[in-house]
């Protein structure tokens, strides 16, 4: 619903000062009865002014809801909860309605006792007074038959917290937690919290990966099953209203709008959204803040970390900026704009509390790997899901052909394996996870452990101690959960009594990044750059954990043999210099001087990579960009540009591999699969800038949202115009503009700031004068903008929007 200037005369002139005080207009519910009041104010008015009337009036009407409006801002008021807020567009009478039957009471919520047993209480509600209990020898034994849970201090730091912030009046918390914290957990504690005090009826888990759903599950059904339902939606799509816990992936709910077809904005009460960089981030942005009540972020990756990182001077494709860009809008989303989140849990504190465990970072970089790092050409983002700059993206697949040849793949490997940790009861090669940049990569040098370890351990292993984990091997996930569960391809190859997983290595590209509980790894492998900190942060976290070995030991004697039982310290490998390129001369722990990668060239087609002759590194083969064809399309090829755009459509319907990624949400898998076994076929010779003329949108879209609409993700491909409506909506949720008659000058400002070069260019060396020949934005134009929008403006487009977005 719009209220257009035309609506607003039609009540005549100073319409909001009728003496006999009649409401504006008042909404009815299916039954008749009145519902929402809605306050109209004059376009130069702020709706705000209409408070008190507008109060006054609902309790006349014995109406809960109100609406103050002046046609450009709006605000939605539950009386019986807090204050106005801003809102984008006008909720449905049905969502209103489901809505009122919630009637939250904070103070409750505030007052409720949280113990560490406040877990332990629903999973043994009767713990004390059990035998196991008060013997304090049986004690340890006991909490561990019984899989008890009790808090640690931090985590109930943290709920006391959120009470204290729902005391201040806030509705939305981040915390912000290491991995290996106990992060579900804590979540746990607060579920529990909201639907104890009856502040919430049913709660939504939002995670960014399916393999987290049923993981996320089982948490909760180990924790709370005793008092509350735990459901993955997709199992329960009929009867998931029966559950107060809801687990799903965002992506299921983006798929074909599913949350707005099939759910109301009040379902749910408190939503949770894990790993809340990822689960909130682009699209999904609009589940989480379709349904209203309470919102609760978890992060792993803190704003901090890109200290190093000179924002204010960012280079045209450096990743750490779109990176920097969505942590800002992390901490924007859940209130905690001044970088503070609501709770704050470092890697460094649970060290130095004794729950986690630092690496020991190697610096294990060749010459050639230095060269690469210093070549402004190398930096590449390989965590861009979007398909966006094809160069790019096909330097990326190069990046393997020419800097991974068989020989430094082989000095890698040799070296990770001379200096890996140990496990301290078989002397095995500890567990170790080493991540490649490609497939590809991952299957050649798991090839290239197991040849080695055929050498290194004569007749121990079967070319099974190192296995390919990545999302094209069948039973992916089955092996990434064997090898945590110590069976992967068997177990006690060593020690029959000592059961731990017969695989040592794990190659992955991305499947064990996040949300992977292996606390008995040893070894990390960094064998590709990485420019995310948010992945670099989770890779890291694998290893973190503490871990007992006597857990696998089933011999007394063994057990009683074990000099070093407890896991101490595990190595971080990292050939790619990749800690420094975020900490800036970082302090390695441990540094090896690996030998030069040596080889001779074989006529593959294209160059074999990286290759040193007498200390002269070189290239062999001819240079890949020169056998890129460019096609031009002529004038007969408009005639079938939406023709084109079906066919595409249709393939990429059809293929298996596709559909079952994006179901999954593994934008990274489908855009590399795109890119590789779709485009520039001899069938279509599908690419990006055929399919952008055959959508005629007015900007440069994404291959990802091509995919979104092609897969009912999005129902169409929006305008310029309309990304710049919603950018402006959001920063006015922020900032209110003052005076309300000045929205109509500083929305012309946003809009041409975001798309003019010529416009940013002007004000950022604030040389005004040139704006009076400018024919986009006058002068004229920008005195009209109050003082402080002036700067407002321009440094919250720097800090949350991605100007690609807007490029022709």
């Amino acid at each position: 619903m719009a209220i257009k200037p035309a609506d607003l005369d039609s009540l005549g002139e100073n319409f909001e000062k009728a003496a006999r005080g009649f409401v504006d207009f008042l909404l009815l519910d299916a039954r008749g009865f009145p519902l929402i009041v809605l306050e109209a104010k004059a376009e130069d008015n702020n709706p705000l002014v209409g408070k008190e009337q507008a109060r006054k009036y609902a309790r006349s009407q014995n109406c809960r809801f109100v609406i103050l409006s002046n046609g450009n801002l709006h605000y939605f008021w539950d009386l019986e909860r807090g204050n106005p807020y801003v809102i984008t567009s006008f909720p449905t009478p049905d969502s209103v309605t489901g809505y009122k039957q919630v009637s939250p009471n904070p103070q409750r919520l505030i007052d409720e006792h949280v113990a560490d047993d406040y877990i332990v209480l629903t999973q043994r509600p009767n713990y004390q007074s059990e035998a196991g209990w008060k013997n304090e020898a049986e004690r340890p034994a006991y909490i561990q038959a019984n899989k008890l849970r009790f808090l640690r201090p931090y985590q109930l730091k943290a709920i006391h917290q959120l009470q204290a912030a729902v005391r201040d009046g806030k509705d939305r918390f981040l915390f912000e937690m290491a991995t290996g914290t106990g992060k579900t957990l804590t979540a746990a504690a607060v579920v529990k919290l909201f639907l104890r005090t009856g502040n919430a009826r049913r709660v939504l888990f939002l995670v960014d990966r399916l393999e987290l759903e049923d993981q996320a599950k089982k948490a909760f059904a180990a924790l709370l099953a005793a008092d509350f339902q735990t459901v993955i939606y997709k199992e329960n799509r009929d009867d998931w209203r029966r559950a107060e816990i809801v687990v799903t992936t965002v992506q299921s709910l983006l798929f074909n709008n599913k949350y707005q077809r099939l759910f109301s904005p009040t379902d749910f009460d408190l939503v949770i959204s894990d790993e809340a960089h990822r689960s909130i981030g682009g699209n999904a942005r609009a589940v989480f803040d379709y349904f209203i009540g309470y919102k609760l972020g978890l992060t792993a990756t803190p704003r901090d970390y890109l200290r190093r990182f000179d924002a204010s001077n960012p280079g045209a494709r450096d990743p750490r900026e779109a990176e920097r860009r969505l942590l800002l809008d992390t901490y924007r989303t859940f209130g905690c704009e001044s970088g503070q989140p609501t709770f704050r849990y470092s890697l460094l504190d649970g060290v130095k509390d004794g729950y986690l465990i630092n690496p020991t970072v190697v610096d294990a970089r060749t010459e050639v790997t230095t060269q690469l790092l210093s070549d402004e050409g190398f930096i590449v983002s390989f965590n861009d899901d979007t398909g966006e700059d094809q160069q790019e993206a096909f330097k990326q697949r190069e990046f393997e052909k020419r800097f991974f040849s068989d020989a430094t793949n082989a000095v890698f490997c040799k070296t990770f394996l001379e200096n890996a940790l140990r496990d301290p009861v078989s002397g095995e090669i500890g567990k170790s996870i080493v991540f490649a940049v490609s497939q590809n990569h991952a299957a050649k040098l798991a090839q290239m452990f197991n040849q080695i370890a055929d050498r290194m351990f004569p007749g121990k292993y079967q070319s099974d101690f190192a296995v390919q984990v990545t999302s094209q091997v069948p039973d992916a996930q089955q092996f990434a959960v064997n090898f945590a569960n110590n069976n992967l391809m068997g177990s006690g190859n060593f020690i029959p009594a000592y059961k731990t997983s017969k695989a040592r290595v794990c190659v992955t590209v991305g499947m064990m990044t996040t949300g992977y509980d292996c606390t008995d790894i040893l070894n990390l492998g960094l064998f590709r750059p990485i420019f995310s900190p948010t992945d670099f942060i989770q890779i890291k976290g694998r290893g973190t954990r503490k871990h007992d070995f006597r857990e696998q030991a089933f011999d007394d004697a063994l057990r009683e043999s074990i000099a070093q039982p407890h896991k101490t310290a595990f190595k971080l490998f990292d050939f790619f210099a990749n800690c420094e390129y975020f900490e800036t001369e970082f302090n390695y722990d441990q540094v090896l001087k690996l030998p030069r990668p040596t080889g001779k060239p074989r006529d593959e087609g294209g160059g074999t990579g990286p290759v040193v002759y007498e200390g002269t590194y070189e290239h062999l083969g001819a240079d890949i960009l020169a056998s890129v064809q460019e096609e031009t399309i002529g004038y007969e090829g408009m005639k079938i540009d939406r023709m084109f755009f079906e066919r595409f459509e249709e393939t990429v319907r059809e293929d298996p591999v596709i559909v079952a990624a994006v179901e999954a949400g593994q934008w990274d898998r489908v855009i590399d699969y795109v890119n590789r076994e779709v485009f520039d076929k001899p069938e279509e010779y599908y690419n990006l800038d055929k399919l952008r003329k055959a959508a005629a949108v007015d900007r440069r879209i994404t291959l990802r949202e091509i995919l979104e609409k092609v897969f009912g993700l999005i129902p169409r491909f929006k305008s310029k115009d309309e990304l710049l409506e919603e950018e402006f909506a959001k920063f006015v949720a922020d900032h209110v503009p003052e005076p309300p008659s000045a929205i109509p000058a500083i929305k012309h400002y946003f809009k041409a700031y975001v798309t003019s070069g010529r416009v940013r260019d002007i004000i950022d060396h604030r040389q005004f004068t040139d704006l009076a020949t400018n024919p986009m934005f006058s002068l004229g134009d920008f005195s009209a903008v109050p003082k402080p929008f002036r700067t407002l403006v321009p440094e919250y487009v720097k800090d949350y929007v991605s100007l690609n977005q807007f490029a022709a």
